[in-house]
């Protein structure tokens, strides 16, 4: 009978120390799942950790609580793959976490720095969350985190992107931050990155090549930053990287601004049919208007003064003179006797090469390059006009007369009365 009892006890103690971990119990303040080993303990206002948690937990939910320190705590969940503290008030992430984790999310706490030893010996670690802290610097220790793919960094305080980023990280969120510099090799390493928020931050430029190694590259974003358009030697990367890249960038850079290290001479324009033929500007209106404007001349200045074209060398200037026939005589008769100054017409000769193949002979005679300044008005005596290849053109109102008529002059009838009286007197003196 002793024996049976002594068997009776044993057996009662041995459930007693293995029930609560075979079987589990979930302590009162949390909710579970999954044969206990998810654990819910989310918003219970908590400042330590609840009573009756088995080991070998996979899911611990601590968050929306009063915890201010963790550390060493947690260390004894070795089979632990998903841990959330996150809405705290823990100033660091958790000393010794159990190197079981895959999931760590830390939002919204009192953490000012991320210290190389909270993950440095995270090598299962997938996701790390260490957004809307106020983290200023984080240092991660190169080759670790080597399984990470996720990490977010948003809305802290941080003013440099963080360097030795793991090499087979895909998504890396900075957004909110204060970050203004990327540092030389930052993000060199990073060939598997697929998605990089860099929005609300205070970059004016990205320095050249900093996103050349970024192969996968597939989401970018770059709004609400102070860029620089204005800076002809920074700014110009950032702005054709975007041109060139098949990434997806929202919130190109200066995008709505102008660029003024861009060039914005407009391109000069192409001749037309138009431009290639000489144009005639100015009418007799407009000479009325400029003989109105100058002044009264007086007696001694009543000749006008007559503007001549001067001969130019070919090629000598940036316009092609328009070729007349060569000529020693005067393209109009004089005329005798003070003459009022007529209206001419101004023409303006824009030159060009069709405008001197159109105006050349068709004849082979030689050609002087000439370029005409035309002005209103007739000398008073034309015939002090020099005789050259220098001439001045005036279009004539058609006359009905013929255009070999002579208007004869005062002494050429004297001459003829004369003459006349002479024959007279030589008939009279025959007949006698």
């Amino acid at each position: 009978m002793e024996y049976q009892i002594l068997n009776t006890s044993t057996c009662l103690l041995v459930l007693l120390v293995f029930i609560p971990t075979g079987l589990g119990i979930c302590p009162s303040s949390c909710k579970c799942s999954g044969n206990d080993r998810n654990v819910d303990c989310s918003g219970r206002n908590l400042t330590v950790l609840p009573q009756g948690l088995q080991d070998n937990l996979t899911y611990l939910n601590l968050s929306f609580n009063q915890f201010v320190d963790l550390d060493h705590q947690l260390t004894r969940f070795t089979n632990l793959r998903t841990l959330d503290i996150s809405n705290n008030w823990l100033k660091n992430v958790p000393a010794h976490l159990p190197k079981s984790l895959w999931e760590l999310y830390a939002t919204n706490n009192n953490i000012k720095v991320l210290q190389k030893l909270d993950t440095a010996y995270q090598w299962n670690l997938r996701v790390l969350d260490v957004s809307r802290n106020m983290v200023e610097r984080a240092v991660l220790i190169n080759n670790t985190l080597s399984s990470l793919k996720f990490l977010n960094l948003s809305s802290n305080k941080l003013w440099t992107v963080p360097t030795n980023m793991p090499y087979n990280i895909e998504t890396v969120d900075l957004s909110n931050n204060f970050l203004s510099q990327i540092l030389p090799g930052t993000l060199v390493r990073l060939q598997h990155l697929t998605s990089l928020y860099l929005h609300n931050n205070k970059f004016s430029y990205i320095p050249d090549k900093a996103f050349d190694q970024l192969s996968q590259l597939q989401v970018l974003t770059l709004y609400n930053n102070p860029w620089s358009c204005s800076d002809n030697q920074n700014i110009p990367y950032v702005l054709q990287w975007v041109q060139g890249t098949a990434a997806r960038v929202v919130g190109a850079p200066c995008a709505d601004q102008p660029r003024p290290w861009a060039s914005t001479a407009p391109a000069p324009a192409q001749p037309t049919a138009l431009d290639s033929s000489p144009m005639i500007k100015g009418t007799k209106a407009a000479d009325r208007e400029a003989s109105a404007a100058a002044p009264e001349p007086t007696e001694v200045t009543k000749t006008h003064k007559q503007f001549k074209a001067k001969e130019v060398a070919p090629l000598a200037t940036q316009s092609h003179p328009v070729p007349f026939p060569g000529t020693d005589r005067p393209l109009l008769r004089a005329l005798d006797g003070p003459q009022e100054a007529a209206a001419t017409r101004t023409i303006h000769v824009q030159d060009s090469t069709e405008a001197n193949a159109s105006l050349a002979p068709a004849t082979g005679s030689s050609t002087t390059p000439m370029t005409l300044s035309i002005t209103s008005g007739m000398p008073t005596n034309f015939s002090k006009v020099p005789q050259s290849t220098t001439a001045t053109l005036r279009k004539e109102e058609p006359t009905p007369s013929a255009p070999d008529a002579r208007v004869p002059s005062r002494a050429s009838r004297w001459q003829t009365g004369l003459l006349c009286l002479a024959l007279l007197h030589a008939v009279a003196l025959a007949m006698d």
